[in-house]
């Protein structure tokens, strides 16, 4: 330490200041201590002085917390800083030896003074583990620290809640339901994970276990002996007895969401002979909840063909559903025919009948519908079960006849709408006809009559005799008869003989009708001599003119309004059948209409099965995953590579990949594997992996590969227009220089929305080269000389994948060598052998033993030992 300093002479005095400069000069790499004397007047004071030689101060964060992540196949990064407090720069190395794959960079390097150096640590999400790993950090001027990792790594969960407790649940017990009725119950679909989920409902019906139609309450040669409805029962379509409201979604981290599941059994129909209408059908069936993405979709075989194997489901919650269908039991007695007692009209007929509901399960909940000239009473009402209920049924005739109506009974209960198969309401889903039979009489009147005393009236009965005593029942018209006047030429006068024939002709007692009004176009004749009869037509009775054309026109007037209304009923008929058919499947056009029916055989009959089976799945039907399994098999059996579009150009496909794609659709669409391992790759080769792309769906799909790191740089092409129900690849290439292990993640989009991601597991080794045999024993050939040479081969594996130079160097001693091999240099191709031939030349002082290098041109080295066995004679 040197003082520089002007000691004043005289007090100072005050405000002012006396200034000194210590200058320190190291002549060593150490700290030095000293001290500095300031006195004042009468008082001494000590100014330590410290002497630090420039050095490094580093500090590093203790621990990297990476939380809960899903298992996704992508490699989560964090940073961790290493800080340096002190004047010099600082060096720093991180080891690590732990069994998970940790991605370090940069593990060495430099902190310049007062600054902060990042480094990034990664981890894998390929597999649920917990991880807690630790990390030695050697940091200067300090003792070896360490670094703790830390993560949880789950699987995407679905949980299945009861409602209202939240209790876990595995099966769902719907009980007894009438066929064409439905039943409903609410749970809870929890996601048990920490990001965000879209979840799809997949109806299993090939789930061993799973039961149709079956009565399992039967004895079992019954129910061995029903195997053909077993077998048919299997082609029916499960998706109409089952439904998932919604079937498919999105659920953010740990929430809950409300699914209304809803059982609905149909009646299937037994083999002809089998009489089985009261029995019941036994359901058991298995939803499988699973989330959209969780699935690498496929593995690689043993042999690495590039072949995919489909795996087994992912994980998913599996929900058993149990239930029964029963018939409607509900017997009338009488019935079906009731036949009513004759009654007049204006009377009313009674009759009691007993309505009993057969099923010991279920109550029936019945409505009778209005017939005319018949009543109910009461006309609807509930029957628990296995109870009875009196029902009277009334006939009153408005009108004399007889009455033949079918009565029509509704059976009330839940069942799901016609055009709308997700909303549930009350309506009829059964219906009971009965027959009911009635005759309403007329009330006969007996006419006394009466003998007249001889004054005859003007209009008389043709005895001249009797006549009615009440003027009602006198005929309104008078019998008039009409003959073919061609047919009665006896008594024709000769003058009417060319007379028209579209006269009436007249009975002789009915002169009395002659006078009333008449039709002025119609003309009476005689019946024998067929002379125009004078008819009498009073103005005050008959029409007028204009009264017939007012008459005329009214009729008309109400022919027209009954063909119109009819009209308007026809198109209504039309419009009604127009809606049912107004679909995507049949465009409004009823199927088959005016077309015969063509002869087809045995193996259009299974074309037109698998065309059934490859139908569009509706967005709002379950998916099935026998549905699923047809369309895959389909897709899967075209496999397209040459002419695919990296863009969509056409129309179509810029329509079809603009669509924002929803979890079922998602569902549908296989991209794997998840996890690429390339295995063992020899640095400066190029290593190929497919990733599989299958299209189920019947719309185009944009698939685009989004790479980063050099190594897959050579990656070509990175997207692909995926054409329906078709499969493609995107080959993945592998190519670094670098050794080491390579563990890096890429994404994928599908049409510019959903994601995934696709982890690439390489271990970057040197070329290699193996021996079938580290040490040689060579034999003299049988037959001939010992002086001969001895000769044998040895192989040489090359196991990696890149081409490898090798050379033979022999280990030369003191008493040189007698052993010789060739080839002496060459190459061995990816995953092949080489055979080499060594020779031992006998000579007067020849070793019998000798050495040789393998030498692999940047790769290792392999000894190889060689022995003749000489056999002296």
């Amino acid at each position: 330490f040197k003082l520089i300093v002007e000691n004043p002479g005289k007090p100072v005095a005050s405000g002012l200041k006396v200034t000194a400069i210590v200058e320190y000069y190291p002549d060593s790499e150490e700290n030095l201590r000293d001290r500095l004397l300031l006195l004042i007047e009468e008082d001494i004071f000590d100014i330590p002085l410290l002497g630090l030689i420039p050095c490094c101060y580093l500090e590093i964060e203790p621990e990297i917390n990476f939380g809960t992540v899903i298992v996704n196949s992508k490699i989560i990064n964090k940073e961790i800083s290493i800080t340096n407090h002190g004047s010099s720069p600082g060096t720093f190395k991180l080891l690590y030896d732990g069994v998970v794959l940790v991605n370090i960079e940069p593990t060495s390097g430099v902190v310049e003074p007062k600054t902060v150096k990042m480094i990034e640590v990664g981890i894998c999400t390929d597999v649920p583990r917990i991880i807690n790993e630790v990390i030695k950090v050697e940091l200067e001027g300090h003792d070896c620290t360490e670094i703790r990792i830390k993560a949880v790594v789950v699987e995407q969960v679905l949980k299945v809640l009861g409602v209202p407790h939240g209790n876990e649940l595995k099966c769902i017990h719907f009980g007894s339901v009438y066929f064409g009725s439905s039943k409903t119950e609410e749970v809870f679909l929890y996601n048990k994970s920490p990001e965000c989920m879209d979840w799809v409902a997949v109806l299993e019906d090939n789930a061993i276990g799973g039961e149709i139609g079956t009565d399992l309450q039967k004895a079992t040669d019954a129910f061995l002996g029903d195997l053909s409805f077993m077998s048919s029962s299997r082609d029916v379509d499960v998706s109409t007895l089952m439904l998932c409201i919604p079937n498919q979604g999105t659920l953010q981290p740990y929430q809950r969401s409300v699914i209304t599941l809803c059982f609905s059994p149909t009646k299937f129909k037994r083999a002809i002979g089998l009489d089985d209408a009261s029995a019941k059908q036994d359901y058991v069936l298995f939803l499988r909840f699973e989330a959209v993405g969780s699935k690498g979709g496929f593995l690689q075989t043993p042999n690495d063909d590039d072949t995919p194997l489909r795996m087994n489901h992912p994980p998913h919650m599996e929900l058993a559903l149990t239930g029964s269908g029963l018939p409607v039991m509900l017997t009338f007695n009488p019935g079906p025919v009731i036949n009513f007692m004759d009654c007049f009209l204006g009377e009313q007929v009674e009759v009691l009948c007993e309505l009993k509901n057969e099923s010991e399960s279920l109550p029936v909940n019945f409505s009778f519908r209005k017939t005319a000239h018949f009543h109910i009473s009461p006309e609807k009402g509930k029957i628990e079960k296995h109870s009875t209920k009196k029902v009277i049924f009334s006939f009153s005739p408005r009108q004399i006849g007889v009455f033949k109506k079918k009565q029509i009974v509704d059976i009330i209960g839940s069942g799901l709408e016609e055009n709308n198969s997700q909303i549930l309401k009350t309506k009829s889903f059964h219906q009971i006809h009965l027959r009911f039979i009635g005759v309403c009489k007329s009330k006969s009147k007996n006419i006394p009559f009466r003998i007249n005393p001889g004054i005859t009236p003007m209009i008389s009965n043709p005895s001249g005799q009797f006549v009615p005593d009440d003027p009602e029942q006198c005929t309104a018209i008078a019998p008039v008869a009409m003959l073919k006047s061609t047919q009665t030429q006896i008594h024709t006068h000769k003058i009417n003989r060319n007379c028209k024939n579209d006269a009436l002709v007249a009975l002789p007692n009915n002169r009395s009708a002659s006078i009333r009004p008449f039709e002025r176009h119609e003309k009476y004749r005689t019946i024998f001599t067929k002379t125009e009869r004078y008819n009498y037509v009073d103005p005050q009775f008959s029409y007028t003119d204009f009264e017939q054309l007012e008459k005329e026109a009214h009729k008309e007037y109400y022919t027209d309004y009954i063909h119109r209304f009819r009209q308007r009923r026809l198109q209504k008929d039309a419009s009604r059948q127009f809606d049912a058919y107004n679909n995507s499947k049949n465009i409004g056009l009823k199927p088959a209409d005016g077309l015969i029916s063509p002869k087809i055989s045995i193996t259009d009959i299974h074309k037109e099965e698998l065309q059934l089976k490859m139908l569009p799945l509706d967005e709002n039907c379950l998916l099935t995953s026998r549905k699923l399994e047809a369309i895959a098999s389909k897709s899967s059996n075209e496999e397209i590579w040459n002419g695919l579009n990296a863009v969509p150009i056409s129309a179509q496909e810029k329509e079809d990949c603009s669509l924002t794609l929803t979890p079922k659709q998602l569902h549908q669409i296989h991209i794997g594997p998840s996890t690429m391992n390339f295995g063992d790759v020899c640095v400066h080769s190029t290593s190929v992996r497919r990733l599989h792309i299958i299209n189920n769906l019947l719309v185009h799909i944009w698939v685009q590969a989004e790479i980063e790191h050099d190594e897959l740089r050579q990656t070509s092409p990175l997207a692909q227009v995926v054409p329906p129900l078709s499969k493609a690849y995107i080959p993945v290439v592998f190519e670094t220089s670098t050794l080491g292990i390579f563990q890096k993640s890429f994404t994928y989009t599908i049409n510019n929305g959903n994601t995934g991601h696709v982890l690439v597991i390489a271990k970057a080794v040197s070329v290699e080269l193996d021996l079938s045999a580290k040490e040689l024993i060579l034999n003299p050939i049988p037959g001939y000389l010992a002086e001969t040479e001895f000769r044998r081969t040895v192989r040489v594996y090359n196991h990696r994948n890149y081409s490898a130079e090798f050379s033979w160097k022999p280990i030369i001693t003191d008493k040189n060598t007698s052993f010789s091999i060739r080839p002496s240099k060459g190459f061995v191709e990816p995953h092949r052998d080489l055979e080499c031939e060594v020779v031992w030349h006998p000579a007067f002082h020849s070793p019998d033993a000798g050495e040789f290098n393998l030498c692999v041109h940047q790769g290792n080295t392999i000894k190889l030992k060689c022995f003749a066995k000489v056999i002296l004679h």
